[in-house]
């Protein structure tokens, strides 16, 4: 097996996972530091070591909130170890290959983490490459830079840039990770021509972001997007529509005078704990700016105007996340939600709903379940079809999840997409060990060829999953049954699409 690795800082020796075929790097340094003077700068190269360097054990987390202190849906599913390490040096990133010598050129899967660029970590207990490994791929997670380490904008910063981005340093450090993995990855049996990059959540917006920049060029050759959102002003969030520069410098001013420095160079003399909680007193959301270098304009706003890379795209959603419905299930309540949220447009809105409940007024909370990430996605699909983009894959996961009466939630999907449902502390049963089985391999073909298609475990050929096309618009479904969707949009899911369509036309 390969154990010992060359990188272009030093060699490194990984371990045996627990299938001894493939070997696990953990911890290896893609990048300097970025503390003291390297605070809020692009990533540097990696230090140099001598000698070969174990790389066995996960490097520190990112500064964010402790993992499990925030009570919500994930301190059970994965946030369980309050004492994982935390630091500002994080800029490691971790391979699984199943390779034996450096010349097998085997796909790559890149995946960057979600956490609404506040938190989350590469470690994470559900983010286990063996399985993807194990069928014949080789699995990198990167680690990058969260918060106001990750995202502060300042206009000393940006003088400090001139000919270069200023901001957004976290998909930067993203940036950096893949383009890592082009000059190295061929010593741990990579093919550095073939590299998908896929994320979740804060990770498919960062995704989105990558398709969307001219720096990210070639970079890559396919992509997924789980749960990224897509193409939508609904509820826009943080993802698709990035503050201005001067929007984000103007905060970066107010948070200097909240923290008492007059400079970067004192902001930068701040021990990263005690930043961290005045970043916490602060209360902003420190997220994606249009640094017109990476992000040259919001991603919707490339993809409606034709500026996506041509790749395979696989996107999708879970049925359950982030829904928005009325209160209760009445009329007066429906008009009440499509007043406040759809305006002038709210008999448009209403009309919709009664024919998806076919009339029937008591079935409309049955039937008005606004997904605001299906909406995206669907969006993305029928966009890039139009511009010419074939190569497009629709899925929605809705199989029944054990254990509580959360539903197919948001970030559920990974725990199957990375096939570590033993780890979980839900009570999965053989039906789950099955999609499971099936949508990681769905993953690694697609990351194979650019098309998931191909056979199962067993020899079986897996459900066809045909491209989205603008006929019938129609996606798979990952559930207790995999299957193709009989049918396109109803009339609810598309008159969501044409409103947002229509607000975004100003972008064209």
């Amino acid at each position: 097996m390969l154990r010992i690795a060359k990188t272009e800082a030093g060699m490194v020796r990984g371990i045996p996972a627990a299938d001894p075929r493939i070997t696990a790097f953990k911890g290896i340094p893609f990048a300097a530091p970025p503390v003291g003077n390297l605070r809020w700068r692009p990533p540097q190269p990696p230090i140099p070591w001598e000698g070969v360097r174990d790389c066995i054990e996960f490097g520190p987390i990112a500064m964010q909130v402790t993992p499990g202190s925030v009570d919500n849906i994930y301190r059970k599913e994965w946030h369980v170890d309050p004492d994982v390490p935390m630091s500002e040096d994080c800029l490691q990133l971790n391979v699984w290959t199943p390779a034996k010598t450096g010349d097998e050129r085997l796909p790559v899967m890149v995946w960057i983490f979600g956490g609404g660029l506040q938190e989350g970590y590469p470690s994470e207990m559900e983010f286990d490459g063996e399985r993807f490994a194990r069928r014949g791929v080789v699995f990198v997670s990167v680690n990058y830079r969260l918060n106001v380490f990750g995202f502060l904008a300042h206009p000393e910063l940006t003088a400090e840039n001139p000919d270069g981005p200023c901001a957004n340093w976290g998909l930067l450090d993203q940036k950096a990770g893949i383009d890592w993995v082009r000059r190295n990855i061929a010593n741990f049996g990579g093919d550095p021509d073939n590299i998908t990059i896929f994320g979740q959540s804060a990770g498919g917006g960062s995704v989105h972001t990558h398709l969307a920049s001219p720096m990210a060029e070639g970079a890559f050759q396919k992509a997924i997007i789980h749960s990224g959102g897509g193409m939508h002003v609904t509820s826009p969030g943080m993802l698709g529509n990035a503050k201005t520069l001067a929007e984000a410098e103007e905060i970066g001013k107010k948070f200097f005078d909240f923290l008492g420095v007059r400079s970067v160079a004192e902001a930068r003399e701040i021990d990263a704990v005690t930043l961290f909680r005045k970043h916490q007193e602060f209360k902003n959301f420190w997220g994606f700016v249009i640094d017109g270098r990476y992000i040259t304009a919001s991603y919707t706003e490339m993809y409606l105007k034709g500026k996506m890379h041509k790749v395979p795209v696989i996107i999708g959603n879970t049925a359950d996340e982030f829904i928005m419905r009325p209160e209760e299930n009445t009329l007066e309540s429906l008009r009440e939600m499509a007043g406040r949220v759809f305006g002038d447009d709210a008999e448009g809105f209403i009309e919709a709903c009664m024919k998806e409940a076919g009339g029937d007024e008591s079935r409309l909370r049955d039937v008005v379940k606004l997904n605001i990430f299906e909406i995206g996605s669907h969006m993305f699909c029928q966009n890039a079809v139009e511009k010419g983009h074939r190569d497009v894959y629709y899925y929605s996961f809705e199989p029944t999840i054990p254990g509580d009466d959360a539903g197919a939630f948001h970030s559920v999907d990974l725990w199957f997409a990375f096939e570590t449902l033993a780890k979980c502390w839900r009570p999965f049963t053989g039906k789950h060990y099955d999609l499971a089985r099936k949508m990681c391999t769905y993953w690694t073909n697609f990351a194979k060829t650019g098309n998931p298609n191909g056979v199962d475990a067993d020899g079986t050929p897996l459900p066809e999953w045909r491209p989205y096309n603008n006929q019938d618009k129609t996606g798979l479904i990952l559930g207790d049954e995999i299957k193709m969707q009989e049918k396109g949009p109803g009339p609810l899911l598309s008159w969501l699409i044409d409103y947002n369509f229509k607000k975004l036309e100003h972008l064209r």
